[in-house]
């Protein structure tokens, strides 16, 4: 029998709706088929999301929150005097080989801002992040962004494609928008 109080439901449907947009993407997710997946009640995905539209911001939360942990514990191990475009380009490789499903359905979400204005912010939320992760280790927020801009693309011309990631033609993309002696190590203070 289900406890009344149950303080990790809401996290439970959450997760549960992320397993569901992995499984069947955005097409396939429904009230009823996170309830199913997370074991509760149909009235309790409805009680804490009463729209699709919440639901669905509800997952994105979630996948975004994961990048960009994975994004930071990324820039926080690397390693001082390591060529900045060489690390981002083993970043690119790793993402698509090892974390293929997680970043389709990155993807996907983000795309669905196209149709839902709702993601939109989210999605705008998750480019700044991802831009303020780097701007530790370029000079200014304008190389940081067109960084984004560039491993965003990247990715997802791998996915979507499915081309075999060659690390030293993004690596060479990289070096275009990073100082020839651009290094993982974050720049120095600002001159005066």
């Amino acid at each position: 029998m289900a406890r009344r109080h149950d303080p990790g439901r809401r996290q439970r449907i959450t997760d549960a709706a992320v397993r569901v947009l992995m499984e069947r993407g955005i097409a396939g997710l429904s009230h009823r088929a996170v309830a199913a997946e997370a074991d509760v009640p149909l009235g309790s995905t409805t009680y804490h999301f009463s729209s699709l539209d919440d639901l669905l911001l509800a997952a994105l939360r979630e996948v975004n929150d994961a990048w960009l942990t994975r994004l930071e514990r990324w820039e926080a191990a690397l390693r001082p005097g390591r060529p900045l475009a060489g690390e981002l380009a083993r970043f690119v490789e790793e993402s698509v080989r090892d974390e293929r499903p997680r970043v389709e359905l990155e993807y996907e979400l983000y795309f669905a801002g196209l149709r839902r204005p709702a993601v939109r912010p989210l999605a705008a939320f998750c480019l700044d992040e991802m831009a303020g992760v780097l701007r530790r280790r370029v000079p200014d927020d304008a190389t940081a962004r067109a960084l984004v801009a560039l491993l965003d693309g990247l990715l997802l011309q791998l996915v979507l494609t499915g081309r075999e990631c060659d690390r030293e033609q993004i690596r060479e993309a990289f070096a275009r928008l990073v100082p020839q002696d651009g290094t993982g190590s974050p720049p120095g203070p600002a001159a005066g």
